[in-house]
């Protein structure tokens, strides 16, 4: 009897060892994930190259698996799968004008891809004397587009392939952002509240302008713009922890800007601008002016940014809540941070120009790495990580 006692005592001991040290083993491991974030925190980005051989890639999307999706401007679809590119995907619009800054542009993948499949895709529609941005919507079947339409197209049309924009942006309630540029030539269309040129439209997914868009109702405005004064919007980004909206857009000789998107407002193009014409002849005396939205920050002379993100994640947790802008011109990936309680923003950094390459485009993917776009004949997708 004294024996079953003593090995009951001795159980209960042991029982009473394991919990009270628990807690300790509890907080080494939480100790220890600490320093190990703490270290990577500190450790110096690392640069991969994921593919190659890419044409002019301008834009990408994650789709649910792990695939992610290559939009190239010269008129191609590629699906990055399991480590490497798969063939090219099939059922693209066929009315594509590829020329210069012009082509496909921007792909989006509806909030319900996973059970409806859908994807849109910006895209420049006709020819040299008479194009427009158009929105392309399509169901991704087995490694093809299928049921391909226009729902939406710019009016009215322009000559000249520059300044598309071509951006798109879904929002929380499933509507989306269209970003469209000024047509270069035609800048003072910025202004015009008749025409989509030099504007961020909102549409919903049939290409039709929500009923409470600010414009809504007035007969001197389109019902589709959401924001009117840009140049050419070519980066848009939600931060997914606050919900604000931030775009930037290029200036002309210098003036390259990020501004806070908000509705109806007017972000001043041509009427402001801190940058000057290509000629030296000035486009506006004013930077600023009653009415207009001014940008947290510019950049003369011109980095030429080209896509946008708001990193929110672990890998880089140091970084949450700043800015990544691909810089076609200065060959680099900009952080920026905001200061002066938000009311602007600083560059931090610029980041991998030692690859001498222009930047099209950047994500933060759904593992908190950051990829990348080169815009190149011999485009490449890199990502950027701590930890990988």
């Amino acid at each position: 009897m004294r024996l079953v006692l003593a090995a009951v005592a001795a159980s209960i001991t042991a029982a009473a060892c394991e919990r009270a040290s628990a807690p300790q083993s509890d907080a080494a491991v939480a100790a220890a994930a600490q320093a190990s974030a703490s270290e990577a925190a500190g450790a110096a980005p690392k640069l991969e190259t994921l593919a190659s051989g890419l044409k002019f890639p301008w834009s990408m999307a994650f789709a649910p698996g792990g695939d992610i999706l290559i939009i190239e401007k010269a008129g191609g679809l590629r699906i990055f799968r399991n480590g490497a590119l798969a063939a090219a995907v099939e059922g693209l619009p066929t009315d594509v004008m590829v020329n210069s800054d012009s082509g496909l542009h921007d792909i989006a993948l509806d909030p319900d891809f996973e059970t409806n499949r859908r994807v849109f895709i910006a895209y420049a529609q006709g020819n040299e004397s008479a194009n427009r941005l158009a929105l392309w919507r399509a169901r991704l079947e087995n490694n093809a587009l299928v049921a391909g339409e226009v729902i939406f197209t710019v009016t009215p049309d322009k000559e000249g392939p520059s300044h598309p924009g071509g951006r798109i942006l879904f929002l929380p309630d499933k509507t989306m952002l269209l970003t469209v540029g000024d047509g270069y030539d035609y800048r003072n269309e910025a202004q015009n509240l008749r025409s989509h040129l030099g504007k961020i439209l909102r549409l919903d997914r049939n290409g039709r302008a929500p009923a409470d868009n600010p414009f809504v109702g007035r007969k001197d405005a389109l019902p589709e713009i959401w924001t009117y004064g840009h140049r050419n919007a070519q980066g848009l980004a939600i931060d997914a922890e606050t919900g604000i909206v931030w775009e930037h857009e290029h200036g002309p000789r210098g003036g390259d800007e990020i501004n806070r998107i908000t509705a109806g407002a007017n972000y001043g193009w041509p009427l402001t601008t801190n940058g000057i014409d290509y000629d030296g002849t000035l486009v506006s005396e004013r930077a600023h002016a009653e009415g207009v939205v001014s940008p947290l920050i510019v950049w003369a002379p011109s980095i030429a940014p080209s896509g946008l993100a708001v990193y929110r994640g672990a890998e880089f947790a140091d970084w949450n809540g700043h800015f990544l802008v691909g810089a076609l011109a200065a060959k680099s990936l900009v952080r920026a941070q905001r200061d002066n309680d938000g009311r602007s923003i600083d560059e931090t950094e610029r980041l991998i120009a030692d690859i001498d390459a222009r930047i099209r485009d950047v994500r933060v993917g759904p593992d908190g790495d950051i990829y990348i776009l080169t815009d190149e004949p011999d485009g490449r997708l890199l990502r950027l990580c701590r930890t990988c």
